[in-house]
């Protein structure tokens, strides 16, 4: 996949033998918090599309069950009827157990 974001003016990145490399423009305080927060960012998109991202949910409660059917997850969490949910574009899911979902 392909991200992008704006870079704060106080903020200068250098690309050298394959490494990232984020400095403070100037020695202000704004300068070197926003060259630290551009370094987070890009580690987190580079991280995202690169790997992708995974939460694993657990269901607590008697009677909580979670079923995924292809693009849709059905759960049961004690209402008289099922909540179905189905998934957006690019978000898998997977149900180990009937109280796992991932």
């Amino acid at each position: 996949g392909e991200l992008s974001f704006p870079l704060h003016s106080d903020v200068a990145i250098e690309l050298n033998d394959g490494k990232l490399t984020f400095a403070a423009k100037n020695d202000s305080k704004q300068a070197n918090a926003m060259s630290g927060t551009a370094r987070a960012l890009v580690n987190n998109m580079v991280k995202g599309v690169s790997e992708g991202f995974e939460k694993k949910l657990q269901l607590i409660g008697v009677g909580y069950r979670a079923q995924a059917q292809g693009k849709v997850l059905n759960l049961s969490l004690g209402f008289s009827h099922p909540i179905v949910y189905e998934m957006p574009e690019g978000v898998s899911v997977q149900t180990p157990s009937q109280t796992e979902i991932v």
